[in-house]
């Protein structure tokens, strides 16, 4: 059943459903948790939390983010994050991309780079003419 959960296959570690850990996680590689994390996780690799699982923490610093679970946690990732319809997540997000799915439920801010089209405000100039603003987004 735990495959059937799981989206990333390529995994170096794993913390089951049925498992249940406190402390400070670290590491280098990636790391799918389909259980439940109390405490501060810090990864140079990518972090999934499969629909079910549930982590806690102050802090979460991995590279890609993919949240099909529970997160409760300030969230900064190098690469980019994706709320599945299935996460619920409360805290705030940092990362290159945030892309949150129909039926994902976020309570925070958003951090990340982005184009706002020109009726918000945003310039009418392509990016690459330095037409990029930074915003934060609420929703």
């Amino acid at each position: 059943m735990a495959q059937a959960r799981s989206t990333n296959r390529n995994v170096e570690g794993r913390i089951g459903a049925s498992a249940r850990v406190q402390g400070r996680i670290h590491g280098e590689g990636d790391l799918l948790v389909e259980g439940q994390v109390d405490g501060n996780v810090a990864l140079r690799g990518d972090l999934t939390i499969a629909e079910g699982a549930v982590v806690s923490s102050d802090e979460v610093q991995a590279h890609a983010v993919t949240i099909a679970g529970t997160l409760e946690a300030e969230l900064t990732a190098t690469g980019p994050v994706r709320l599945t319809p299935t996460a619920r997540v409360r805290g705030n997000l940092r990362g290159s991309a945030v892309a949150i799915d129909d039926g994902a439920r976020f309570a925070g801010r958003l951090d990340c780079e982005f184009e706002l089209p020109p009726e918000l405000g945003g310039s009418s100039r392509p990016a690459a003419e330095g037409g990029r603003g930074r915003a934060p987004a609420r929703r």
